[in-house]
């Protein structure tokens, strides 16, 4: 069992970011896996990123990191941002 600090019910935003060497289709197996874990324990995934966010050299794996969402950070998460290298 996993101890988390978060309660059935809550909403979170769940990140799958590779580490430079794992191909996407396996991050979305991560991301399909770790999904349904958290419905499982009652959290809504509200936000979803799959990708190759904070890379180390094409180094195999993945990092997952999940964060509760209140209003603002929902409000925040879902506002347009350009960055120099993607547009969400």
């Amino acid at each position: 069992a996993i101890d988390l600090p978060y309660n059935a019910g809550d909403r979170v935003a769940l990140m799958i970011n590779g580490l430079g060497g794992t191909p996407p289709a396996e991050l979305y197996v991560l991301y399909a896996k770790a999904h349904a874990l958290a419905e499982a324990r009652g959290l809504v995934v509200v936000r979803n990123y799959v990708g190759e966010y904070c890379t180390s050299l094409e180094m195999a794996g993945a990092s997952l990191t999940m964060l509760k969402l209140d209003a603002e950070l929902e409000k925040y998460l879902a506002a347009p941002v350009e960055t120099a290298a993607r547009i969400y």
